[in-house]
Parts: C-alpha cells; structure tokens; sequence
C-alpha cells in the first residue's frame, strides 16, 4: 500500500532527533493520534522519556505526553519501514542520520528535513531525490534537562513550510506531509523550497551565532549598541550569497508580497518577524545552547555556506567570515563567549 492511500492516521513516523524541536514536534503529532516513534541518541533523555514521557512546557500551559523512544543503538532492532521520517538532528548530522535509517524506507517513503541550513542536497544524496522533503521551521524551544521541552510559542504561533525540488516527491505525498504537521503548527507548501529554505538561512545568519558570541539571550544581544546594525549587515550578505546561489527572494514566515525588487527589506522584515514573534526575553538560540552543553555549532553550515557562496561568485562576505572565525575561537577555548566580545564582532 502506497503512502497517499493509507490515510494519515495510518501512517507510521519517525522523528529521528528529538531535542527541543523534536521532541516538541513528536509530542503534537503523538497527541494527535499518529503512530509516531521517537529515535534519540541522549541515553539520559531517552530514560526519561520512557519514564515520564515528555514534557513540553508553554507560555500558557504546560503538556506532558507518553511517547514510544528508540536509542540509536536499537534501530538495527526496527523491521517495519517507515512511511515519514522527520529529521530534526542538527545540519552537520544530515548524511549519517539518513543512512543510519535508509534501511527503514520503502519506495514512497519521504524524509522530511526539518532543519537549518541547506541540508536539503545531502538528503538528496542519501535516500534518493524521490523521497527528499525539505522544510523551514520557525519555533523557539530550549531544552536543557532530559525529557524536558521549554517551547516559547504554541503550536498555533509554530510556522513550516515544506516542498521538493523541481517535484520530484509527487504534490500528493507533499500534501500528506503537510496535513500530518499541521499538527505542530502552521504549514505552507512551497513551491520553490530551496529558496525558501535560504530565506531562513539569511535572517540565521543574523542571530544565531551572533548573539551566541555575545553570551546573551536574543533580545538582550540586539540590543548591545552596535549589534543590531551588524545582525542586519550580516542577514544582507548572507541574502546576497542566496541571489548568487540561484535562489529568489520571496516570503516566509507568514510574511506576504513580492520580495524580488528589495531583497534587502526583505532581510529587515524577517528580522523584525523573529524578533516580534518568535522571540522571548529569556529566547536563547540553539547555537548558544549547544555551546552552554559543550557542544559544537552549526557555524559552518550557516555563516560559513554564506561566506562560500559568496567566495565562489568572486565576492567577499566579511561579517559572516569573521563571525566564523570568532565562533570557531569560542569551540576551540581560545576566546571565552561574553559582551566583551562585541569589540571583536564589530572589528
């Protein structure tokens, strides 16, 4: 039986990471009544998952939901194949994390990669084009106890788009994608995913990292004098690298009109939409997370894809290179994240 005639409820889903995002993702999709596992490679969060089942803690109320967990380890356990997996492990993790369940697809499975950056080709790469679903996600969640999701915004403020490259996962499969998370939040079909994906890469380059350097929460960090201008700056390289890419400016995140004539307002907007929208006063982004857990960042495939892009069309991107170089600092110990920092930021 194919994917488009089992009906959503039917269907059986992964969702392969199962951090903040993941595990706030899974939860909505369990409680609706899908037939969702969750595959997880933090032994402590898998426990007490099992445990407790996951807690995901709103502004308005708080949720706590029993849900099925696999550790990696026990995947070469599984033998049903799974008709959606939604991969939500970090950009640098994409091509092992698709093999590792590669065995686990059918002919019209789909992978749905709901990350940052333009994971979308190693997707590709892995399972085939046939099954590649690339997605935005706008949502803040932090996470830093195990079983534990501190979602800043409800479902009903969560925002997704989704879509394939030049169809090559049929409209139909897409359509179901998009019906089964819907469950998680606001879902738009896109048909041009790749340059919406790069439009949420543009306003990541402007955060992400920035105000992780800083060692502050993002609505604190943009208010260092000096720092807002810089966020944009960078956002506007980072837009340009997406231009030079092939790809067109156009709306997310709710947002709507015309971009193609003021790519750089644009940038603003989508800012501006984070910030208003998306942002709490205690908003803390994923890469300062990952570092405050000793882990590393996605620097690389956010900033330093600008700065390559940028370098491939014979053009320079200085504000994300250096916001490379002075994140790499921070992951080697040579440079301690602080405000301080802002000197070297806006060197």
């Amino acid at each position: 039986m194919t994917t488009e005639h089992k009906g959503v409820l039917g269907l059986r889903i992964a969702v392969l990471g199962t951090g903040a995002n993941g595990a706030g993702i899974g939860a909505d999709l369990t409680a609706a009544g899908h037939d969702v596992v969750f595959i997880e490679q933090w032994p402590a969060h898998v426990e007490a998952m099992r445990r407790n089942g996951v807690r995901v803690e709103m502004p308005e109320e708080t949720v706590i939901t029993p849900v099925r967990v696999q550790h990696l380890c026990e995947v070469a356990e599984l033998r049903e194949p799974f008709d959606i997996v939604f991969l939500v492990v970090k950009a640098y993790d994409t091509r092992w994390a698709c093999e590792l369940i590669s065995p686990l697809l059918h002919n019209d499975s789909v992978v749905v990669g709901v990350q940052n950056g333009m994971s979308l080709d190693d997707i590709r790469d892995v399972v085939g084009k046939h099954r590649a679903v690339g997605a935005v996600i706008e949502i803040a969640s932090n996470m830093f106890e195990p079983g534990i999701v501190e979602r800043q915004n409800s479902p009903e403020t969560t925002w997704f788009a989704v879509g394939s490259v030049d169809n090559d996962v049929p409209p139909s499969r897409i359509k179901i994608v998009a019906e089964v998370l819907s469950a998680a939040g606001t879902v738009e079909i896109s048909n041009d995913i790749r340059s919406s994906k790069w439009m949420k890469l543009v306003v990541n380059a402007a955060e992400l990292v920035p105000s992780a350097i800083l060692n502050l929460p993002l609505s604190e960090a943009v208010q260092v004098p000096g720092m807002h201008e810089l966020m944009i700056e960078t956002g506007r390289e980072a837009m340009d690298a997406a231009i030079a890419s092939g790809s067109t400016p156009r709306a997310i995140l709710g947002l709507k009109g015309s971009m193609d004539r003021d790519p750089y307002g644009l940038v603003d907007r989508l800012f501006d939409a984070v910030l208003e929208s998306y942002t709490l006063p205690n908003t803390k982004t994923t890469v300062l997370q990952d570092w405050i857990k000793g882990r590393r960042s996605e620097v690389d495939q956010i900033n330093g894809l600008v700065a390559k892009e940028l370098h491939r069309a014979g053009r320079s991107a200085p504000r994300n290179k250096r916001i490379v170089e002075l994140a790499h600092r921070i992951e080697s110990g040579a440079l301690d994240r602080s405000p301080a920092n802002i000197e070297l930021l806006l060197q």
